[in-house]
């Protein structure tokens, strides 16, 4: 009677050290929420909304740079994200590589500047074709890219 005591009594503890040790793992294993998820979907779909002339997802780069390449606080007021929440917008072309423009000479990015790839983001692409200061050999299609963390 003892050994069926002292058994069930060990396996309870196991069990519950395989219950308990996934909960003490759980917080470093930061994965993206929902919510910012759906932010950066927002985030995108209003920018190309906002910046698209007459036809869909043709985007005027002057007016993203005068609107959106401010600063970091001045992004995420305008579109709405709360003052906890990062936010990144880059043009890029297809392949990844940062688009930049001529008439500045300065990547076409908004937003936080400091995103270096370390940090788990919640991510939303856009296709768009560029209108306005970009290069005219360029490509023709680009990668809208916001990332929210």
């Amino acid at each position: 009677m003892d050994f069926a005591i002292g058994i069930g009594v060990f396996i309870l503890a196991i069990s519950f050290v395989f219950l308990f040790l996934p909960s003490l793992i759980t917080p470093f294993d930061s994965t993206v929420s929902g919510a910012e998820t759906a932010q950066a979907d927002r985030v995108a779909d209003e920018l190309v909304d906002d910046l698209s002339e007459g036809t869909a997802n043709r985007l005027n780069v002057t007016a993203f740079r005068e609107t959106y390449a401010d600063d970091e606080q001045h992004l995420s007021d305008l579109v709405g994200l709360r003052t906890t929440d990062r936010v990144n917008v880059t043009i890029q072309t297809l392949n990844g590589s940062t688009v930049e423009s001529p008439a500045g000479g300065e990547n076409l990015t908004a937003g936080t500047r400091s995103y270096d790839g370390s940090e788990v983001t919640a991510v939303a692409a856009r296709i768009v074709s560029l209108e306005g200061d970009v290069d005219p050999g360029g490509e023709p299609a680009y990668r809208l890219v916001v990332r929210v963390w």
